[in-house]
């Protein structure tokens, strides 16, 4: 099936072959990827798109002699494929298997770990600027998305690039696309761009002519300098990387394996000036449902390849579904109350609140900084911002959150998704740490819904406090509990189970872990307290006094860091007070958690059911837990 494929082992394997086998290797290896992320759920889009940028690049390059960095990460799986992990692609996003994302641990290729946007020329210049330093001589090429290139961290190594003026390419992939679909100036500046081919053609063949001319060519290239930037005002407006000190060349064909190497090749030659490289490639090339909607395939489950639609039969509400259906029934009642995302629209379910609330909905882009001081704006001018954000994206806006939101004490609503173990996106993307952050901060009420209903709960709660609040909830079908469920009050938990034995006290999704370990115990014959926290911050402490005065051992358990966390706060409290409390904290022990599925994390970091109950019946039993 993949008769040029089987014989690819190496980058070096790549240049012995002609241009008609390239091209017959860059759809082998688009079946090769669709055949897996069929089947273990991955970023396809965005793979599809990068095929032969990614076979050029290998083909002009040495790696890793070479540098080769990619943003995000998320478009390397033909760099996997061909730098010896053909075969270990068939594990990837698996537990135990190869990362979704560049890992150094992996691969001499893989030359720095991504997996958030937006740092690859900032990587990549302290390496140019290493091998300066030792007086080395290698290539260093940041390979950066065209929504990743609007964000803060971006721009801000592009101004000190231009000022350096060392040996950087930069390969600009223009797709039109992020995540969702683009938003802001530059994106259109770039649309602009890719209509503007006819100036950059103009200006090539004007150099190539007047530097021909002997003795007289560079004199009058210099004076046609007039001319020139008049005619690059009129085609173009704002030709802004040559401006800030660029060599620009394109924009040109993503899929064409030939003018990439071309332009690749030249890039080489500009020693000492860093260079942009444009290159306009199709998101989801080659499988169409992909092509047809680039946004719904950047990010997928395990899917027929036939049809495209995913293998998943789950209907029940996911807790990002949940938020998103509330929140417009909150905005028909509160005209105050506005939406923002940083390039997250679909996966935060903010959809259908941007289409029925057009002039009340704003995506920033991927500016996560931004957003959090636009939002404070917001609401410094007396409006309610929610902003929807992935937990592990929330962290790149730490000083806002801090400096602009809570020490003014702004009622921001931050609705934290994916908080806890995400899963198969690996360490880079697990939400381990916000509580640990966010409760330090002043002025911060933090929540952690247990079930669905409480997270409607929880969001209407939000919005009669005149403080930043947070919200914590874990990606994922939303928990169901038989009980009903009760309105919340601030800084109230709840008492699920009132028993002699022992006490858990969990927040979120652990709760129903709690459960589960409360019946294992109960066939043992122990009897369990559970508490739900609800509040991580303020704590009810009124409930911790009444459990401490039951007198019997304390569990806390929770999704996130050891340290700073819930259960460090419940033993802050207890320490204050002077009381001497016997108490175990379940968390994860160290932050970097690998890929796989959520059971097999929870289990490796110690938090599963099974691994708590087992814990609980040494302690009280001093014998082995033994499953029946």
């Amino acid at each position: 099936m993949y008769k040029i494929l089987n014989d690819i082992n190496s980058p070096k394997d790549l240049k012995d072959l002609n241009y008609k086998e390239l091209y017959a290797l860059s759809s082998e290896i688009r079946d090769y990827i669709i055949e897996i992320v069929s089947e273990n759920g991955g970023h396809l889009s965005s793979n599809l798109g990068t095929v032969e940028l990614t076979i050029a690049l290998h083909r002009v390059f040495d790696s890793p002699r070479d540098k080769i960095i990619w943003d995000v990460g998320h478009q390397c799986y033909t760099h996997k494929i061909i730098t010896q992990r053909k075969e270990s692609f068939k594990s990837i996003r698996k537990f135990k298997g190869i990362s979704g994302f560049p890992k150094k641990i992996e691969s001499e290729h893989d030359i720095f770990n991504t997996g958030h946007s937006s740092t690859s020329i900032s990587a990549a210049l302290g390496l140019a600027k290493a091998r300066d330093l030792k007086n080395e001589d290698y290539s260093v090429v940041a390979v950066i998305g065209d929504g990743s290139i609007g964000s803060g961290i971006a721009l801000e190594a592009l101004n000190n690039a231009a000022e350096l003026k060392t040996n950087l390419i930069i390969v600009l992939n223009d797709n039109k696309m992020s995540i969702s679909k683009n938003v802001g100036s530059i994106s259109s500046y770039l649309g602009r761009l890719r209509t503007g081919r006819f100036y950059f053609k103009v200006k090539h063949d004007l150099e190539c002519i007047l530097n021909k001319i002997p003795l007289l060519g560079k004199g009058l290239y210099k004076a046609a300098s007039k001319f020139r930037d008049w005619f690059k005002y009129l085609i173009v407006k704002g030709i802004m990387f040559e401006e800030l000190g660029f060599k620009y060349l394109g924009p040109i064909d993503g899929h064409n394996i030939e003018s990439i190497e071309k332009i690749l090749e030249s890039a080489k030659l500009y020693k000492k000036h860093p260079v942009i490289i444009h290159v306009v490639t199709r998101k989801g090339n080659g499988f169409s449902v992909a092509e047809e909607k680039p946004d719904k395939y950047h990010g997928v489950g395990p899917f027929y390849i036939e049809t495209g639609e995913e293998k998943s039969n789950n209907n029940h509400n996911t807790y990002s579904s949940i938020f998103g259906n509330k929140l417009i029934e909150l905005a028909e009642n509160n005209e105050k109350i506005l939406a923002i995302t940083a390039a997250m629209l679909d996966g935060t379910e903010l959809k259908k609140f941007a289409e029925k609330y057009k002039s009340r909905f704003f995506d920033v882009g991927i500016a996560e900084q931004h957003a959090v001081t636009f939002c404070a704006g917001l609401a410094a001018g007396g409006f309610r911002p929610v902003f929807a954000v992935y937990s592990t994206f929330l962290q790149r806006a730490y000083d806002q959150v801090l400096h602009d939101v809570c020490l003014q004490n702004l009622p921001v609503v931050f609705s934290i998704d994916r908080a806890g173990i995400v899963g198969s996106d690996g360490e880079t993307h697990q939400g381990l740490f916000d509580i640990s952050y966010l409760r330090s901060m002043p002025n911060m009420v933090i929540m952690s819904p247990k079930s669905g209903v409480e997270l409607e709960n929880m969001l209407e709660l939000a919005f009669t406090l005149d403080t930043p609040v947070a919200i914590r909830y874990p990606r994922g079908e939303a928990a169901v509990f038989a009980t009903n469920e009760k309105t919340v009050y601030l800084g109230k938990g709840e008492l699920l189970t009132e028993g002699r034995d022992a006490i858990i006290i969990a927040e979120g999704t652990m709760v129903k872990a709690a459960t589960v370990v409360y019946d294992l115990l109960k066939e043992k014959g122990y009897d369990l307290t559970i508490a739900n926290a609800r509040f991580l911050k303020p704590l009810d402490e009124e409930l911790l006094d009444y459990l401490f005065n039951l007198n019997i051992p304390i569990y806390t358990v929770e999704d996130n860091v050891l340290y700073g966390g819930f259960g460090s706060s419940v033993l802050e409290y207890y320490s204050l007070k002077n009381r001497n409390a016997n108490i175990k904290i379940f968390a994860h022990k160290n932050g970097i958690l690998e890929h796989g599925d959520k059971q097999n994390l929870l289990k490796l970091a110690g938090i599963d059911s099974n691994t708590i109950a087992d814990y609980i019946y040494r302690d009280l039993s001093g014998e082995a837990y033994e499953k029946k």
